[in-house]
């Protein structure tokens, strides 16, 4: 599976990224091979073309057990249906300046795009309804949550479109986009969280307090998260243009104990509010980003 993975990093350029159709073909490789993998895993008591299944509880129905799974592996198991299982997906997906970090295929918003895409294409094929919300300071395009192909077409057009590298300063913007998501579901929250800490664990708080369950990937180029490199460098923000011109070996240990610090009290702060928080980095397979959604989507049920 690692394989093909990395075929598809390869695939992963601008110029695909600027068509829906092959963005479409990209996300759909990636939801496969993730397919073809979880049949080999721990899961395959599962399936996401089927609705569902969970583990038999004392009281159940006996007729919606599944008799070939127990013969397979003597464990029983409830089928789930779609009126009983259907959640609405939100994918929250930043574009903002900072999210244009990173060469080739580790440039975080492509793998954004395409990890954003792939989980369309997966909620799709569980049969959930799925919505977009594009930010950076504003929100720069808005879908509600729905269930049918022609609508994941559309969110897979809006992914694909370039949009240049707006600047977002503050996550106000996803307290616009907690009270825009009209009902509860699992919101996906895309992003690098270039934010003050306490102003995004707000915003945070806020889809938290509307009942939706929360899943965070926070995306980082490699060079973010243990900056690889000797020699003088030059820093640049990305959002404001400021620069800064050091030496990498100088500041390279507390540049990284700063990042991990952040990252393990971003996880800590998420963790106490029973939010899921998984930091990737762009060098990761999109199929492990796929497998954490996963994850978290089955104990829903």
């Amino acid at each position: 599976m690692t394989a093909a993975v990395v075929k598809i990093a390869d695939l992963v350029s601008p110029k695909i990224i600027s068509s829906v159709q092959d963005l479409d073909l990209v996300a759909r490789w990636v939801v496969e091979g993730f397919i073809n993998g979880l049949h080999r895993s721990p899961f395959i008591g599962f399936s996401v073309d089927f609705a569902s299944h969970r583990e038999y509880i004392a009281g159940d129905d006996l007729r919606h057990l599944n008799w070939k799974i127990y013969g397979r592996h003597d464990r029983l198991y409830i089928k789930q249906y779609d009126a009983d299982t259907n959640v609405d997906v939100h994918l929250v997906v930043d574009i903002s300046g900072s999210m244009s970090i990173g060469d080739g295929s580790q440039n975080k918003l492509r793998y954004a795009v395409v990890l954003a895409a792939s989980l369309g294409h997966l909620a799709s094929r569980q049969r959930d309804a799925v919505g977009l919300t594009l930010f950076a300071d504003t929100i720069i395009e808005k879908f509600n949550a729905r269930g049918t192909s022609d609508h994941l077409l559309q969110i897979l057009n809006a992914l694909a479109q370039p949009r240049g590298n707006p600047k977002a300063q503050k996550p106000t913007v996803l307290h616009e986009a907690a009270e825009m998501i009209p009902r509860r579901g699992l919101v996906v929250l895309i992003s690098d969280l270039y934010y003050d800490s306490p102003e995004l664990l707000e915003a945070l708080d806020h889809f938290r307090h509307f009942g939706h369950d929360v899943l965070v990937f926070h995306v980082l180029a490699p060079i973010e998260k243990s900056m690889p490199i000797d020699g003088s460098v030059k820093i640049v923000d990305a959002e404001t243009g400021e620069e800064i011109e050091t030496l990498a070996h100088e500041i390279r240990d507390s540049y990284s104990q700063a990042v991990h610090r952040w990252i393990d009290e971003t996880h800590k702060e998420c963790l106490a509010r029973d939010i899921d928080y998984v930091c990737i980095t762009t060098d990761s397979p999109v199929e492990s980003a796929l497998l954490d959604y996963f994850v978290k989507r089955s104990q829903l049920y």
